[in-house]
This record gives C-alpha cells, sequence and structure tokens, in this order.
C-alpha cells in the first residue's frame, strides 16, 4: 500500500495550488537567507574597525584574511553535517539546532574578549566565527530544501528563487547598520570605538531570534513525513 501511496501523494503536491503558506514559508526560510548574508558580508566593516582599534590602521595580512575567511572554512562541514542529519532526523528539528547556534555565536563573537588585547581577542573572535559559520553552512541546505519541499512543481523555481534573494538585503543591511553605528562613534574615543564592531556583529543575532519561533510553529515538509513513512513500511 505503501508503495501505492507514495506516488500519488507527491503528485498531490505538486500540483497543488498556491496558498498563503507558501508566502509564509517563503518568509520564514528567507530570513535565514537574510541572517546568514547579513553574518557574512557585515566582516569587511568589523575587520576595519579592528585594525584600526588593536593594530593602529590596517591590520597584518593573516589576521585579516583569518577573520574573513574563518567563517566561511565553516560553512563547508556546516552543510555537510547539518544536511545529512536534516535527512536522518527531520528538516524541523535541525533548522533549529542551526537557528540557535547562529544564535549563540553571534552574541559570543560580540563578546569576544581576552586579558591580552589585540592577537588574543581576534583568536577568540575566530573560534565563534568558524562555529557560526557552521551554523550558516547548516542553514543554506536546509532553507532551500524546505522551500523546495513546500513549493508545488509550477512555482518551485520562483520561490526557491525568492528565498535566495534575501541575501541581497542581507548585504544591503549589513552595510547600513555598519554606517549607522559608525556614524554613531564617530566622535567617541579610541577606547569606544572598540564596541562598533562588536555591535555590528551582535545585530546579526536578532533577526535568528525573531524567526525562531515561527520556524519552530513551521510543520515538517509533508515530502519529508511521508519519505519517512514510505521508508519505514518497506
Amino acid at each position: 500500500m505503501a508503495g501505492n501511496q507514495q506516488p500519488r501523494v507527491l503528485q498531490a503536491l505538486d500540483v497543488a495550488r498556491t496558498q498563503w503558506y507558501h508566502f509564509t514559508a517563503i518568509a520564514i526560510a528567507g530570513m535565514g537567507f537574510f541572517t546568514d548574508a547579513y553574518d557574512l558580508f557585515s566582516i569587511s566593516l568589523v575587520v576595519d574597525v579592528i585594525g584600526h582599534r588593536y593594530y593602529g590602521g590596517q591590520p597584518p595580512r593573516g589576521v585579516s584574511a583569518a577573520i574573513s575567511v574563518i567563517a566561511l572554512c565553516g560553512t563547508v562541514p556546516g552543510q555537510l553535517v547539518f544536511g545529512w542529519l536534516g535527512d536522518k532526523m527531520g528538516r524541523k528539528r535541525i533548522y533549529g539546532y542551526t537557528l540557535i547556534l547562529m544564535v549563540v555565536c553571534s552574541l559570543a563573537s560580540g563578546f569576544s574578549f581576552s586579558k591580552r588585547t589585540g592577537k588574543s581577542v581576534v583568536t577568540v573572535l575566530c573560534f565563534f566565527r568558524f562555529w557560526l559559520g557552521v551554523s550558516i553552512g547548516g542553514d543554506y541546505p536546509l532553507s532551500a530544501t524546505i522551500m523546495s519541499e513546500y513549493a508545488n512543481k509550477k512555482t518551485r523555481g520562483a520561490f526557491i528563487a525568492a528565498v535566495f534573494a534575501m541575501q541581497g538585503f542581507g548585504n544591503l543591511a549589513a552595510g547600513i547598520v555598519g554606517m549607522i553605528t559608525s556614524k554613531a562613534f564617530e566622535k567617541a574615543s579610541p577606547n569606544d570605538v572598540d564596541y562598533v564592531w562588536r555591535i555590528v556583529l551582535m545585530i546579526g543575532a536578532i533577526p535568528a531570534l525573531l524567526t525562531y519561533y515561527w520556524r519552530m510553529q513551521m510543520p515538517e515538509t509533508a515530502r519529508q513525513r511521508y519519505c519517512d513513512i514510505w521508508i519505514y513500511q518497506s
């Protein structure tokens, strides 16, 4: 029976008419891409401020490269591990885990303190940025997969494109937040300038935190549920 029901279920999902929950899924999944882009692209301002604060100008090339790319290094294992866990344990549960990790690491990056300034602070920052990258890497495949599994066959490409388009808004938001924060501390003392990059990084936790409740209210995708049932009954 399961073998006969499975194709019918998938066919019904493919031809289902577009409904309000499709647009809700776009907004919720899109906020993940928005936050991912904000966290990744805001680092350019952070590097400049850290260089001004701790190195008296431009930071050494190795320091600048480490801060800039460490999160990207974390996205690769994040995609592999969380993508695999999403197939094994369900999209919804792993989606929540990646979001919690993203919030924690965004806040921890802003609280990167050390008894020794300069190199020690950068080391702590890179540690948390790596794990932030892991959470971002996990969010990428899960957001795209969830949207594709919610969408019908006719609008699947357009809906996934709408989710990915939120990256542009996240990039824009990173620039706006950076300019506003820098302007607010334009006449601050050198010690107070240290707050600029910390505030910029911690603000990245806000959109992720605001969407956590709605992500947890999203039901598991029908395709995932029926595939699990089909595999179990087979």
